[in-house]
């Protein structure tokens, strides 16, 4: 401690000696940083403040209508992107900054000078955006903020027009593209129609349900059919006069009838064939052995009644010749019978052999009617996305979506805001006396002298026997004692000029 103390003693014992030296290089100092700051410039300020009213009575009404804008992310996004190159190129376009620079160097340098003194600031509680710039031209301070306070409020309203436009038309030409393809789905499912309209499905229902009406109108014309037959054999047994053979238990096989005979044998061909496929309780096998059964039983009627006719004279009876004009009656509707019998078995055979391309043909329908209904689906869609699109564009654009509320416009400034030449002044003030003592410590360290009799004695080792006291004359005294109040002088008119320089300070605020 006693060291530190004494070292310090020692520096102050130095800056002392040297204190001229000190005192001139704070004059300069203080003198050159005094002119340095006056001729600073001075730096103007202008602030604008902007209230954005976001809270429209027309997001409620028109939330379920189309899709509303988020004008809340929309200004937001417009305040974070103002400071972005294009907007700041556009800002000197309008204030005329562009035209003092000749060179692209320059362009940016004022580009950069533009960029660094304007400051965004904003609240996303109460929505209050402030624009603030700073330089040494008040008109200029103005006509800037008053520009990017346009170009905020020109970008927050019109942002999303282009984009809506775009929108609208890019949903126009898929509309249009749409009605081609509908327009080629109708097409192709009627020409499929026209080719294939026999076997697609109508209102009495699908081909399998057509199928099996076939078959039945088939078995009813055979029913009938056989009926009809029957009912003439019963007829023209009357007409030949057979008598039955009473008591006499007669085997159809025996009794030769050309006719029925024929008609057996087809009917048990076909039972044959029916019974490869199926069972003995299919209706067609029961109903064809049903048919042999009654033919079988009509061979031996009609064997029976040509036995027991012996009338000479029927053929010129009255009844007879009723039974002839049934007869033809009866061979007659035996005859229509037989036709749509052939026409059914004709139709029933078309329609079985098409069967087996009915489910590819009905998929096929499937698959172009799925087609049309999925752009049928998107084109009605797009019709109703473009309308929420143009009025979702409209609320994009309009003011009632949000209003822009101008609290403190931007102004010329009268009074700058900087430099704050009193705290420069005290800061060169104080700079010059740090500067002047450290120089003159330096000095004494370039020069160094033992100021005391310790010194000299550390520094050689030897020990000092004794010191020499200066006697000061008369004369010297009143040197030592004018230099002394010189130096004070020279030092308190260098505060008083501190003092003056501001003064002048406070007398132009």
């Amino acid at each position: 401690m006693q060291e530190i103390i004494s070292q310090l003693l020692s520096s102050l014992k130095g800056i002392w000696k040297y204190r001229w030296q000190g005192l001139a290089i704070m004059w300069l100092v203080a003198v050159l940083g005094w002119v340095k700051v006056a001729t600073l410039p001075d730096d103007y300020q202008t602030t604008a403040r902007v209230f954005v009213d976001t809270q429209s009575i027309l997001k409620p009404l028109l939330a379920g209508m189309t899709s509303v804008p988020n004008v809340e992310q929309q200004v937001a996004i417009m305040s974070r992107t103002l400071l972005s190159r294009p907007n700041v190129e556009r800002v000197m376009r309008m204030v005329d900054l562009d035209l003092n620079a000749s060179t692209p160097r320059e362009h940016e340098r004022q580009l950069d000078e533009l960029l660094s003194r304007i400051k965004i600031g904003g609240t996303g509680t109460f929505d209050i955006y402030t624009i603030t710039y700073n330089n040494k031209n008040p008109r200029l301070v103005r006509d800037v903020v008053q520009s990017l306070l346009t170009i905020f409020v020109e970008g927050s309203l019109g942002g999303k027009r282009g984009e809506s436009q775009k929108a609208v038309q890019f949903i126009d030409e898929q509309i249009k593209s749409y009605e081609d393809k509908l327009v080629a789905a109708e097409n192709s499912v009627k020409e499929f129609k026209l080719k294939h309209n026999v076997l697609l499905p109508r209102e009495g229902g699908d081909y399998g349900a057509q199928l099996l009406m076939a078959a039945d109108a088939l078995n009813s014309a055979r029913l009938e059919l056989a009926e009809a037959e029957q009912a003439r054999n019963a007829i023209s047994s009357q007409i030949s006069g057979d008598e039955p053979i009473l008591g006499a238990d007669l085997d159809p096989a025996a009794i030769a009838n050309p006719e029925l005979d024929a008609r057996i044998a087809v009917l048990n061909k076909n039972l044959d064939a029916l019974r490869m496929q199926y069972t003995e309780q299919y209706p067609d096998i029961v109903a064809a052995k049903r048919l042999v059964a009654q033919l079988e039983a009509r061979k031996v009627e009609e064997s029976k009644l040509r036995a027991a006719s012996s009338d000479p004279g029927k053929n010129y009876s009255p009844m007879l010749q009723q039974l002839k004009v049934s007869l033809t009656e009866a061979d007659a509707r035996v005859a229509s019978i037989k036709a749509r019998v052939r026409e059914y078995e004709a139709r029933s055979a078309r329609l079985q052999s098409r069967a087996n391309a009915v489910p590819e043909v009905e998929s096929q329908l499937a698959q172009l009617n799925r087609d049309y209904l999925i752009n049928k689906d998107n084109y009605e869609k797009l019709i109703g996305r473009r309308e929420a699109a143009k009025l979702s564009g409209d609320l994009s654009t309009t003011t009632d979506m949000m209003t822009f509320k101008i609290i403190d416009p931007p102004t010329v400034p009268v009074t700058p805001v900087g430099p704050n030449r009193g705290l420069l002044y005290s800061a060169v003030l104080g700079g010059a006396i740090l500067i002047g003592n450290a120089a003159a410590l330096l000095i004494s360290q370039i020069r160094p002298t033992f100021l005391s009799p310790s010194e000299l004695r550390e520094q050689t080792g030897l020990p000092v026997l004794g010191t020499v006291a200066m006697n000061w004359t008369e004369a010297g005294k009143r040197r030592r004692k004018r230099a002394q109040y010189a130096f004070g002088g020279a030092l308190g008119i260098l505060l008083c000029a501190y003092g003056g320089v501001m003064a002048a300070t406070l007398l132009k605020l």
